[in-house]
């Protein structure tokens, strides 16, 4: 690293990311032309680069990939959690070369050029890593111009003037804006993602978008929900004019407290009147707020495909996808909340439940993409739970 105003951009340094403290690290810019400032944070994932960019849980996010052949693979139009990216930008090893696989519809380079998202390579990113792991998630700039044409100093100031993603709310701007019926089942190979035609009869799922990825839904579908999708700003009553047999809270960005000044009441409330809920990531975040607990900011967050959670039940360890900034303060939860999981990378809440309502949520991403699939039971246990009592 070197300081703002002492540095000189190095010969051939086409992109850079700038600290608020005038630090910067120099590289080799890709995909869109231009800066883009928010938190960097690191995942450890091998797989699923494409669907980490569009993952809604990413916005106001930089990603600073460990592994180092991120794009190697291309993207293809299936493996999308979103429209469109969230992920600001992302910072990569090597340079992203041309792609090897079958799947592959455009290059990941041109891919970014395309959806207006910044890349980085030629950066130690294990360094950065380190370095976020040590001193927290920082905020910061990256850039990238073909003329390496950078003022650091402006960019450093800029950087420094980000308030950060404590007290944001981003739900309200990654959400779905209109209610919507889910149909669309698992992908398969050779298959794509089949459409679940069965009719009415299924336990309706009415799933609050605080900005879902599209995977949830597919894996609700597929534990036999019929599922619909309403915008993260639903009211208690349109809710119940939807006459849900259960509520799904899904993941989504920034901070949990302020996306809870107009969620909580309505769960709350959900829970006032008995309808069973199941909630991931910043929905499991937002049960907790609901029911008194408090929730906290991390130091370097939870990000990856590898991560460890222990089942307190029965000792059963599962390898989780994970993505969050943000914490349950276990400490703080009511004499009628119960931890139910614990990360064992630093002891940190995984998951809740209610023991006098059909509640309970995960911090974790059990539908995967990217990532394991030692979870997929819980959608299962939510749908059949709405069928009868929960089996055992």
């Amino acid at each position: 690293m070197a300081d703002a105003k002492t540095l000189t951009v190095p010969k051939g340094a086409t992109g850079v990311v700038v600290f608020a403290d005038g630090s910067a690290v120099f590289g080799r810019g890709f995909g869109a032309v231009g800066d883009a400032v928010g938190e960097l944070c690191f995942n450890t994932s091998i797989t699923g680069y494409q669907e980490i960019m569009t993952d809604p849980s990413y916005a106001g996010q930089i990603v600073n990939f460990t592994f180092p052949h991120i794009g190697n693979v291309g993207t293809n139009l299936d493996d999308v959690e979103a429209l469109h990216p969230h992920a600001l930008g992302c910072i990569v090893r090597q340079d992203v070369t041309a792609p090897s696989n079958f799947r592959n519809v455009e290059p990941f380079d041109q891919w970014m050029v395309e959806q207006g998202r910044i890349g980085l390579a030629g950066v130690d990113t294990r360094a950065l890593t380190r370095l976020i792991r040590i001193k927290g998630a920082p905020n910061v700039v990256i850039a990238h111009d073909p003329e390496g044409a950078f003022d650091i100093e402006a960019l450093a100031a800029k950087a420094a003037a980000w308030p950060g993603l404590e007290g944001m709310d981003l739900a309200i701007e990654v959400t779905g804006k209109e209610s919507r019926l889910w149909k669309d089942g698992v992908w398969k190979l050779g298959h794509g993602y089949g459409l679940n035609e069965a009719g009415d009869e299924r336990p309706h799922v009415v799933a609050i978008d605080y900005g879902a990825k599209n995977n949830i839904f597919r894996n609700l579908v597929q534990a036999g929900a019929r599922v619909t999708v309403l915008p993260a700003t639903a009211s208690f009553d349109q809710i119940m004019e939807q006459k849900p047999d259960g509520v799904f809270l899904s993941n989504g960005p920034g901070d949990p407290a302020a996306t809870g000044a107009y969620a909580v009441p309505v769960i709350a409330a959900l829970l006032t009147e008995n309808v069973p809920i199941f909630g991931i990531c910043l929905g499991h975040q937002l049960l907790g707020l609901a029911v008194g607990a408090k929730t906290i900011k991390m130091h370097q967050g939870h990000r990856g495909a590898n991560h460890p959670v222990k089942r307190l039940d029965d000792g059963l360890v599962e390898i989780t996808s994970m993505n969050h900034g943000f914490a349950v303060d276990v400490d703080t939860l009511p004499a009628n909340a119960r931890a139910t999981h614990v990360s064992l990378f630093d002891g940190s809440n995984c998951g809740i439940e209610l023991t006098d309502r059909n509640a309970f949520s995960v911090q974790y991403h059990p539908e995967a993409s990217p990532g394991p699939q030692d979870s997929f039971y819980l959608f299962k246990r939510f749908v059949d739970g709405l069928k009868g009592p929960v089996a055992a």
